[in-house]
């Protein structure tokens, strides 16, 4: 996707997402077989409801064919949350990565495997997993200036692992013939569909 185009999107998509109290984390455009495929990915404090990715889906849906941003050709609209596994890039994204275990890559080299504590504007406090159990937690703060990557690691097993860190998807009406689709979101195995004829949405055990 040119710059350009996900310029034009963001812009389209943002407003909507903010009304929503969501904030936009991701804009994707990729090619799915015939069709092209829009990924977009929201996030907030506590989560996202499913109800709520619908809503969004649907506006979102609805502007982008009254802006015809996306063109005449077919294409797929997801709209979801990040993964379990998602990468830490700004303060909130780290403040809502409280209780988690991260792998973190250090600017001035080593990484290190730690479980957020709390998270403010400028910083981190986690606590210091042991090398291979050795030892004992120990705390430490990191400005976010000292961390180069970091990346939130699933936790197989872990009890408070809820399943809103799982994204949900949604699908919108993609082409002149009212197509509808049905997605699936592997991290929750909950889809919704949309049409112009009604929405319903659904949970799979």
């Amino acid at each position: 996707m040119s710059t350009h185009q996900n310029d034009r999107l963001r812009a389209l998509i943002e407003p909507l997402a903010v009304g929503a109290g969501l904030d936009l984390e991701e804009v994707r455009v990729t090619q799915a077989g015939r069709r092209r495929q829009l990924q977009v990915v929201v996030d907030a404090d506590g989560g996202v409801g499913l109800d709520t990715v619908a809503e969004l889906s649907r506006e979102i849906g609805q502007a982008l064919d009254d802006a015809d941003a996306m063109g005449g050709a077919p294409y797929v609209l997801e709209v979801g949350s990040p993964g379990v596994d998602r990468p830490l890039t700004e303060p909130r994204h780290w403040r809502r990565a409280a209780g988690r275990l991260v792998k973190a890559q250090l600017a001035a080299g080593g990484e290190l495997v730690a479980r957020v504590l709390e998270a403010d504007d400028e910083g981190v406090l986690v606590e210091v997993q042991p090398v291979k159990g050795r030892g004992r937690p120990a705390e430490r703060r990191l400005e976010y200036a000292e961390v180069a990557k970091a990346r939130v690691q699933v936790e197989f097993g872990r009890k408070d692992a809820k399943d809103e860190d799982a994204g949900a998807a949604a699908g919108a009406p993609d082409d002149e013939h009212d197509e509808h689709d049905e997605y699936d979101e592997q991290d929750d195995e909950q889809d919704v569909d949309a049409s112009d004829e009604g929405d319903e949405s659904k949970e799979e055990a």
